[in-house]
């Protein structure tokens, strides 16, 4: 099974084609997907893709961009929120110190409160980061020692001290098609080094569309891409690499009941 960790399905990108866009995901064999959630305003539209097809789940959170919507957002709505079964992580959260969209305090101030959701539900943290690495990783880890919770680095395109720190608690990452850039050689070094059994995919889409399709609305049709990339970085067959990535999705995304014909968890 191929599987979609991070979609954007209620983005305005696919208003028009919504269901022929998973349609075409379906037959391009991903057989699940989870769709993220951006803002917490954001979260009914998102929860009803969900509610909607047996094979896609979704988050809930606000992402470091819009975290001024709410600067007060409360650790408990978001675990309010999480009571639906169909939500299976906490976010898409973080730090981005690139656009400063949102003021670097309110970011950080947010995302603590996403953190104290994801370690009181028990749902992995979906994390973005981006020019953030200091921050970031003093903040994992100074919750991580105040209690440990799951986390995801998303579209992992940071540096090789903030990987290995990270997977120094836990941390599972999922690859994008900024993989497949020529350019991204920095990106593949540090895939290369990620732990094998915790390493999942992604498009990201409509965002980050992979080679050969770079530059168009991104669909999570071009999974394969994806796949096969990190298969060639890692030196693993596409047979292995979609066993490893599955395995290792259903060890992080929990809530959602893994398959019979799957292997047991990883220990």
């Amino acid at each position: 099974m191929l599987i979609d960790s991070h979609v954007n399905l209620h983005a305005p990108q696919f208003a028009d084609d919504q269901a022929e866009v998973i349609g075409r995901a379906r037959a391009a064999g991903v057989g699940m997907m989870v769709t993220i959630c951006d803002r917490v305003s954001s979260f009914p539209a998102v929860k009803a893709i969900a509610d909607a097809h047996g094979d896609i789940w979704c988050t809930v959170g606000t992402h470091p961009h819009e975290a001024k919507e709410n600067p007060s957002l409360a650790a408990q709505t978001l675990i309010d929120l999480a009571a639906s079964p169909r939500v299976v992580g906490i976010g898409e959260t973080g730090l981005d110190y690139h656009y400063d969209f949102s003021p670097r305090e309110i970011q950080r101030q947010v995302f603590a409160a996403h953190i104290d959701a994801a370690r009181a539900t028990g749902l992995p943290l979906v994390v973005h980061t981006r020019e953030a690495d200091a921050d970031m990783i003093a903040m994992l880890e100074a919750a991580h020692a105040a209690g440990p919770f799951k986390l995801l680095l998303h579209c992992y395109t940071s540096g090789a001290e903030l990987a290995a720190r990270a997977a120094a608690l836990g941390a599972w990452f999922s690859v994008s098609g900024i993989a497949t850039f020529k350019a991204a050689e920095t990106v593949r070094a540090v895939i290369r080094d990620m732990p094998a059994d915790r390493i999942i995919v992604e498009t990201d889409c409509p965002y980050l569309a992979p080679v050969p399709y770079r530059g168009r609305r991104n669909e999570p049709a071009y999974l394969p891409h994806v796949l096969a990339r990190l298969a060639e970085v890692r030196g693993w067959s596409l047979q292995e690499a979609e066993a490893r990535t599955e395995r290792a999705f259903f060890d992080l995304f929990d809530r959602i009941p893994r398959p019979a014909t799957l292997f047991p968890a990883s220990a």
